[in-house]
């Protein structure tokens, strides 16, 4: 090696080990970048404005951010030095979540990669986050050269329970040749129904009926699929199952809300590039087969699924199979009316398996108990004989004389059908339909077998999404009711928000979703599921302002409803406040507006005379409707400035101040009104049937001046003591008790009610053996089986609502600052408790609260995520000393103790793990 050699050899080697200090002198990088609504990675992405998020790792040098900058490029080579997209620059800022995306415009198909790095509360910078990338979907119909096609199935006339048109579902192929090297291929699909797809018979997706439910006549969802590694040079295959699904089957329990019953049909475009840069694309249109004489014969939501094996098409969706005597399909151009976009949620994945855990038999029928009421589909392996129907049924409960129960699933007829091929196991599970159930009967198989637990495998499906928090505690039957709201929020997220899982309704009733909204988010990851049906939401209101009883739409009555359009104000905000993003405000705030100018409407001088489903199933009412006791126009006055209140703060958080102003005044004249109407001088109900419900909406919506809110809360203390302290109260006042006595400091009495055992009560549902929460309180009881009354369904999570307060008072997590940049710390612990603890993924990362009490002793132990502070308060005999991380508390520079009560310390905290003790009295 000659000496210049070895001075550029020694000069790299010194290059490098500069550089390496420098990234040892570096913080750590950023942690978990996601894109808008929490996507990370995504393909097939829907939003051509994205904001762009990340979270800072936990570690001793990071508390806070200072800046951050952001670069964006075509291509990974080009980051983080030639951003070509986007360099965001040194940004003095604490935000961590949700920037908005401020490049060059984005378009359908692009590939976006990204970075981002950080500067910590010191100043000092970190090394870059890994890439990071997300992939446009086909963003406008003009990106689809493909055709709708499908087969005429609505001429056969098949005959369902409703006897309305049954359509037999369709297997659609075609064939194809490439020649060079594949070097990316995407799949961009959807129907009018919903679809299954292969490749050289390989199933591309284990996606649950494909693409969900929207408005149809306004949007219909497309996917992407990644299909590069299913697809070879030389012939290749493609095949597509399509359903009736939602499109075009049967929804509802009376026959007139069946309307449309189109044919389904596909749209699919498959975009390959080769190695060498050209492209091709095939397309669905005239040049595809098809055929409606397939195994799946009939298949709708509500009533089931028919598979004759003796139809099966073995390799039908590969290069050997001969479709000469399928039909050729017909094609139609795409209506320019409907738009095609992105989906903007995960689709519905199976996503657990509960095995049986009896089996019994009654009447020479098999019961197989999985001991979980769930959603989804079971996986039968089952002995049968050639030409044999195996009936498969479903029942969330048995009657107590153990015989199978199925009238609380109403129309629905919910029963499954295998007809066997040959003799021997059969293994099956129906693809276009979905159950609820606890319960499974078998009839039709091989009697001369011995039956076995293995024989029925539940496969619950629901959207993909994530655990987002957890809570425990020392309760058994606490828990059980955190587990029911759990089991109850994955059986009724099936793409969307619904009411139940299991009758002839599986609607998205909108009252029920505002309910129970917040409490999903604090234990899954919901927002791109609530931000998706929000625009469903956006799509269904009517021309005057109304927002329906149930979206997507289907009953189509132009009616409304108090409480229940008022999702449409009230799930925005609460996303918002636990998210911090205020694009979910922006994207719904004319709907907000529209809204409250209908409630107007519907209103003479500023009392609502709006129609109502009122406070629904209230336990015990005097009137005996099941729309209970408490005035719809008390409800709707309730609810008009409960919304004009919320659209008002939200104009502020946009900072539209004249808005804020309108909706502001708006609001307090409304609350006058409600006052002057509805409550005596001395705090009384008057005019109008007296409930807890009528005193909850009235403190909860801040609806009372001053001087009258005292005595309305002695009335609902003794409204309750009338009821010996237990509910009385539906789906619109049942959430609302815990804030309200919660900021009343009743919270010895909350506790009462959440542990009371007896009906109504949360508890009296898990002594007669829930899983799920229930639509009544009393739905069920071990000695009298089902209620007599309607509505029955044991999977109905409007009064899970009382999740919410379990986080956040309970365990004691809850946001002081939207999103949780600011979080208080403050359980609060009872009797009947000795310990609880819960976590939750914030925008900033998890945070946690876990207690326990041991010989008079308190003890917390929480984390607090980076950039983030939180205000703790820990209860204690405030005479006595509190310790932390085991010394006795001093007043340092990042652990401040801010107020001494008499029962409590209250300290304020930055980002870390912190151990306090304390003596309780």
């Amino acid at each position: 090696m000659n000496f210049s050699k070895r001075i550029l050899s020694a000069s790299c080697v010194v290059l490098l080990l500069l550089a390496s200090c420098k990234e040892a002198q570096l913080l750590e990088k950023p942690v978990t970048l996601f894109v808008s609504e929490g996507f990370e990675n995504p393909i097939g992405f829907y939003d051509a404005s994205p904001t762009l998020s990340w979270k800072l790792p936990v570690s001793e040098g990071v508390k806070k951010q200072s800046a951050y900058q952001i670069v964006v490029a075509s291509s990974s080579n080009l980051l983080p030095d030639n951003a070509n997209l986007w360099d965001s620059k040194n940004q003095k800022s604490e935000q961590s979540a949700w920037i908005k995306y401020n490049g060059t415009p984005l378009k359908s198909r692009q590939k976006v990669f990204w970075q981002i790095k950080y500067w910590n509360q010191d100043g000092k910078e970190s090394n870059w986050s890994d890439v990071n990338t997300f992939e446009m979907g086909l963003l406008n119909n003009s990106d689809w050269q493909a055709k709708w096609i499908g087969l005429p199935t609505s001429e056969e006339q098949l005959k369902g329970s409703q006897d309305n048109i049954i359509h037999r579902p369709q297997y659609l192929r075609k064939g194809f040749e490439l020649s060079g090297s594949i070097a990316s291929a995407r799949l961009y699909i959807t129907a009018k129904g919903v679809f299954d797809v292969a490749m050289n018979g390989e199933n591309v997706s284990d996606d649950v009926m494909p693409p969900g439910w929207t408005p149809y006549n306004k949007r219909i969802e497309t996917l992407t699929y990644d299909v590069t590694d299913l697809i070879e040079s030389g012939q290749n295959t493609i095949g597509v199952e399509v359903a009736a699904g939602w499109h075009s089957g049967r929804l509802g329990w009376m026959k007139s809300f069946w309307n449309d019953t189109e044919s389904p049909k596909i749209l699919c475009q498959l975009e390959i590039t080769m190695k060498d840069g050209s492209r091709e694309i095939i397309l669905s249109d005239e040049s595809w087969k098809g055929t409606t004489n397939g195994p799946i014969r009939v298949s709708e939501i509500y009533d089931g699924e028919t598979y004759d094996a003796n139809l099966e098409m073995p390799n039908w969706t590969t290069n050997s199979f001969d479709d000469k005597n399928w039909k050729t399909v017909n094609a139609f151009d795409i209506d320019s009316s409907i738009s095609l976009e992105p989906k903007r949620h995960a689709t519905v994945k199976p996503k657990i398996k509960v095995a049986s855990k009896e089996v019994t038999t009654v009447n020479g029928n098999l019961i197989f108990d999985l001991q979980q009421n769930m959603v989804g589909v079971p996986l039968v392996k089952v002995p049968m004989k050639k030409g044999d129907t195996l009936r498969i049924r479903f029942a969330e409960m048995l009657s107590p004389d153990g015989s199978f129960y199925t009238q609380n699933y109403r129309s629905a007829q919910s029963t499954d059908y295998y007809i066997a091929a040959n003799d021997g196991t059969m293994e099956w599970s129906p693809k276009f339909t979905f159950h609820g159930f606890r319960f499974v009967e078998l009839s039709g198989f091989d009697a001369s077998k011995e039956p076995s637990k293995d024989w029925v495998t539940g496969i619950v499906q629901y959207s993909n999404f994530e655990q987002n928090g957890a809570f425990t505690s020392s309760h058994e039957k606490l828990n059980q009711l955190q587990s029911n709201i759990v089991w109850g929020l994955r059986g009724n997220f099936f793409d969307i928000p619904t009411d139940c899982p299991q009758r002839d309704e599986r609607l998205g009733w909108t009252g029920d979703a505002q309910v129970f909204g917040p409490t999903s988010m604090f234990n899954a990851d919901v927002y791109p599921f609530w931000a998706s049906w929000l625009k469903s939401v956006r799509e269904s209101q009517y021309d005057n302002g109304g927002i329906p009883f149930v979206v997507p739409d289907v009953l189509k009555n132009n009616k409304v409803s108090s409480g229940w359009g008022d999702v449409c104000v009230i799930i925005p905000w609460k996303i918002y406040y636990r998210t911090g993003d205020i694009n979910v405000l922006e994207e719904n705030f004319e709907t907000m507006k529209k809204w409250v100018a209908h409630h107007e409407s519907s209103s003479k001088e500023y009392i609502s005379d709006m129609n109502s489903f009122a406070d629904w199933l209230q336990p015990n009412p005097e009137n005996g409707n099941t729309k209970g006791d408490t005035s719809h126009s008390l409800i709707g006055t309730a609810f008009f400035a409960h919304s004009a209140n919320l659209t008002a703060k939200t104009a502020k958080v946009l900072g539209k101040i004249e808005e804020f102003e309108k909706y502001d005044a708006l609001y307090k004249k409304v609350a006058k009104a409600f006052e002057n109407e509805f409550f005596d001088e001395n705090g009384k109900v008057k005019g109008v049937t007296e409930t807890q419900t009528s005193y909850l909406l009235a403190l909860a919506f801040d609806l009372l001046s001053e001087s009258k809110q005292k005595n309305a809360k002695s009335n609902l203390l003794e409204k309750l003591k009338e009821a010996d302290n237990h509910l009385r109260t539906g789906f619109l006042g049942t959430p609302l008790l815990s804030q309200v006595l919660d900021e009343m400091g009743e919270m010895d009495l909350m506790y009462k009610l959440l542990f009371n055992e007896t009906y109504p009560s949360w508890f009296y549902s898990i002594n007669q053996g829930a899983t799920t929460i229930w639509e009544r309180w009393n739905s069920y009881s071990k000695t009298e089986g089902f209620n007599p009354q309607n509505m029955n369904s044991l999977n109905h999570y409007a009064y899970g609502a009382i999740g919410e307060w379990m986080y956040e008072r309970v365990a004691g997590i809850a946001p002081l600052e939207a999103g949780y940049k600011k979080i208080r710390i403050a359980p609060i612990p009872n009797q009947k408790l000795t310990s609880a603890s819960a976590t939750l993924d914030t925008p900033y990362g998890k945070v946690s609260s876990s207690w326990k009490i041991e010989n008079n002793t308190f003890q917390l132990e929480t984390t607090i995520p980076p950039n983030t502070t939180a205000t703790i308060l820990i209860p204690a005999n405030a005479k006595e000393e509190l310790r932390l991380n085991g010394e006795v508390f001093k007043q340092e520079s990042n652990v401040k103790l801010i107020k001494k009560e008499n029962d409590f310390f209250e300290v304020l905290a930055p980002s870390g793990t912190y151990s306090f003790q304390s003596t309780i009295k």
